[in-house]
């Protein structure tokens, strides 16, 4: 097809130009084929456009091509939007050099050799003299060169340099009307496709509202797609509400590594139950930019499509933010927070393969200046989670650089392999890929009226509305070391320390009222940008509790449908309604809010809250009984459900390196003699001298175990018989140093002695 790119007589008013000076513009976005080049839409808010990217793995890509309409023949002088990408860290070299060809005639100058911003760069003049021209852009790197948009005009003045979103000279070159399209009739619009996102949006449509799902990427998944390649954490169908989680299962990728294959990340499988739903409309490629409030509510959303241009405002009852950036909370001016410093950063993550022949690799001295001992070395050819950088650098107005700087490491790294110290042993190495869509952690955090705390989620603090199970431990990342000693500037490698006091079968119920805005009234959240601390966000941030978010909010906003209410009212008036809701299996479905559920016949099973066989109820066992999950644990605690006959759900366990403790409360309930025993699973690696501490009063019992051997009743060990006065407060402790191998902690027994 041919690409007739927009022209006009543009007055001195839209440019510093003489009037009538006639404009060509070209997105390169837009071009009819992009060959090898990617587009990449990351960083749209901060220098105003998508752009493509030639991410050729050190081997020059395919070129992108075109067809160009010229109004009339002759000279135009060319400016091509670009920078040096390694020019802001003054590296030697230009790796993201690429020509501009003209109905196969290169220009003169080369791009991506100047500019530490994104500019436009002058590119001299090009003799027209067809009415439709070819138009190339030629990697000459396979390193990252990227290219915005070109221009073409009859004047010498470049257009202006502006980080506006459409400013309006580009709306009017490319001939765009000045008014968007008007997507209406939504109960529900969703910003931001990944596991969040689609848990919303498919949950919301088979509770019967009408859902647009915005996603400003080509596939749905966010970091569980097949760019990033994050395999998907956190359990699902546990809990309380058991149910929630059985849409996460749907979509959910299978991917045995991390970083792992494309086909494991099965980004078409997701699409596909996506468009499945009759309720929802799929808006892939279009980018949210800009938010209409009236009254401290949404009432729409635009976006442009990052392939055209064209402008959409979706207008809908009900808004929920799933970008990760909060973008839509912070348009609206909903109230927010960012950690100012020690935030998470981002992955870009990487792998390298072996072929039968050698395999050579450009030098990259614009790369970081690495050898074998500066990195980790990537076993099992994968580059994985701990390739992470800017953890004090702006996680969104920086997001460039801080990609662009993971991109440096990478290189730097896999040229010491081949090119320096590392080259005898990977003569037939080559790179297979390299996340250039970044994975970040950690950024804005839309504020509601419940901000959970790392504290809440370690006590347990119970809410009443406590229902998106969160598994996964306490994981905040921080630079290692080694490389923040020697890579001050940005280190590039992290290390993640986990609080492993979270209950990982059971898990600890996030609260709904973290879900919605606390001043915006129509406004959701669900995702790593939902109302948490810094230190919860640890917990709650891997994607299948993100997606499990989702399935709340989706059913919450149907209940603001039907009763006309705001997401507050949900906790307030309808949280009855809600849990009816919450336990209706993932596959429910009503065509809108007023009909009747209907059950599918696939449904999934109900969970039985650990998605595990069920454990002992404490409830049924003799005495007082303290279950693991009531206990004070210090760190270093393991999460365990797989050998059978455990009370509760689950138990814990710890080595002996590890130099952990576990205290358990116990009460007593009236004055006599007791016996106190423990609960254990026996096995050979565990340890045969394990020390247990009895306190009570100012007094306290010390002696040993050996959980090599079996409990002696019921799966409980005797450590002794004690007189106790009602009210008396008791403390069982059990330690993991000196106990000669692994200690198992699953439960105390207080029993009265008949």
């Amino acid at each position: 097809m041919k690409r007739f790119a927009s022209f006009l007589f543009l007055t001195a008013i839209a440019f510093t130009a003489p009037a009538h000076a006639q404009q060509v513009l070209v997105e390169a976005e837009s071009f009819d084929s992009r060959g090898g080049w990617k587009l990449d839409t990351q960083f749209i808010d901060t220098m105003g456009s998508p752009y493509l990217l030639a991410h050729g793995l050190g081997r020059p890509v395919e070129d992108a091509t075109t067809e160009v309409a010229f109004p009339e023949m002759g000279e135009y002088r060319v400016f091509v939007r670009t920078k040096d990408w390694v020019a802001r860290w003054k590296a030697k070299g230009q790796p993201g050099r690429f020509q501009l060809i003209v109905d196969g005639t290169p220009l003169q100058e080369t791009f991506g050799t100047k500019g530490v911003e994104w500019f436009w760069h002058d590119g001299g003049t090009v003799q027209i003299e067809n009415e439709n021209a070819t138009v190339a852009i030629r990697d000459l790197t396979g390193f990252d060169g990227r290219c915005d948009a070109i221009l073409f005009t009859k004047n010498d003045s470049p257009p202006p340099n502006t980080s506006d979103i459409l400013p309006n000279w580009r709306r009017e070159l490319l001939g765009l009307n000045a008014t968007p399209t008007n997507m209406d009739g939504y109960d529900l619009v969703v910003v931001g496709g990944g596991y969040a996102g689609m848990g919303t949006a498919i949950s919301a449509a088979r509770m019967g509202c009408k859902v647009a799902l915005v996603q400003n990427r080509p596939v749905l998944g966010g970091n569980g797609s097949s760019e990033v390649r994050v395999w998907a954490m956190g359990h699902i169908r546990r809990g309380k509400y058991p149910r929630i989680g059985e849409i996460v299962e749907e979509f959910c990728d299978r991917a045995t590594k991390s970083p792992g294959t494309f086909e494991e990340f099965e980004d078409a499988k997701k699409e596909r139950i996506v468009r499945a739903e009759p309720n929802i409309d799929l808006f892939l490629n279009y980018h949210a930019f800009k938010v209409e409030t009236e009254e401290k509510q949404i009432t729409a959303v635009h976006a442009f499509n990052t392939n055209t241009n064209e402008r959409k405002r979706f207008s809908g009852r009900f808004f929920v933010d799933c970008t990760g950036h909060g973008t839509v909370g912070y348009l609206a001016k909903a109230d927010w927070d960012m950690t100012p410093d020690g935030r998470m950063g981002m992955s870009n993550m990487w792998a390298w393969d072996e072929g039968d022949a050698p395999a050579a690799f450009p030098e990259t001295p614009w790369a970081l200046d690495l050898a074998m001992e500066d990195f980790p070395y990537p076993r099992d050819h994968h580059g994985q989670w701990f390739w992470e950088s800017g953890f004090d650098k702006d996680a969104i107005g920086d997001a460039e650089g801080i990609r662009d700087w993971n991109l440096r490491a990478v290189y730097g790294a896999f040229n010491a392999m081949k090119n320096r110290d590392g080259a005898a042993d990977h003569k037939t190495a080559f790179l297979t890929w390299i996340a250039f869509i970044g994975g970040p952690r950690e950024s804005r955090r839309l504020m509601g009226d419940v901000i959970l705390t790392g504290d809440d989620v370690v006590e347990k603090r119970e809410f009443i509305d406590g229902c998106v199970p969160s598994t996964w431990s306490i994981d905040l990342h921080y630079p290692k070391k080694e490389y923040a000693d020697k890579f001050s500037e940005n280190p590039f490698i992290s290390i993640a320390e986990h609080d492993r006091r979270i209950d990982r079968a059971y898990g600890y119920p996030v609260p709904y009222r973290c879900f919605y805005s606390r001043n915006i009234r129509n406004l959701f959240m669900a995702g790593r940008n939902i109302s948490v601390t810094h230190k919860a966000l640890g917990t709650t941030r891997v994607m299948k509790t993100c997606g499990m978010m989702g399935e709340v909010v989706g059913k919450a906003a149907s209940i603001c449908v039907l009763q006309n209410c705001k997401p507050r009212d949900i906790y307030e008036r309808y949280w009855s309604d809600m849990e009816k809701l919450l336990e209706l299996p993932g596959k429910a479905y009503r065509p809108t809010v007023e009909d009747s559920f209907a059950i599918p016949d696939d449904s999934l099973a109900k969970a039985d809250g650990r998605g595990q066989a069920k454990g002992i109820d404490p409830s049924t066992l003799k005495g007082v009984v303290v279950d693991d999950r009531d206990a004070d644990k210090s760190k270093r605690w393991r999460d365990a459900f797989a050998l059978p006959g455990f009370v509760g759900t689950g138990y814990v366990y710890a080595r002996e390196s590890d130099a952990a403790t576990i205290r358990f409360p116990v009460k007593v309930p009236a004055s006599g003699r007791y016996e106190i025993r423990i609960a254990y699973h026996p096995h050979l690696n565990r340890g045969s001298t394990v020390p247990v501490v009895v306190e009570y009063g100012k007094e306290s019992s010390t002696m040993t175990v050996n959980m090599k051997q079996p409990p002696q009743e019921d799966g409980f060990h005797s450590i002794g018989q004690f007189d106790f006065s009602e009210g008396d407060s008791i403390i069982v402790q059990l330690s993991s140093e000196g106990a000669g191998g692994d200690v198992h902690a699953d439960a105390v027994q207080l029993v009265p002695v008949q």
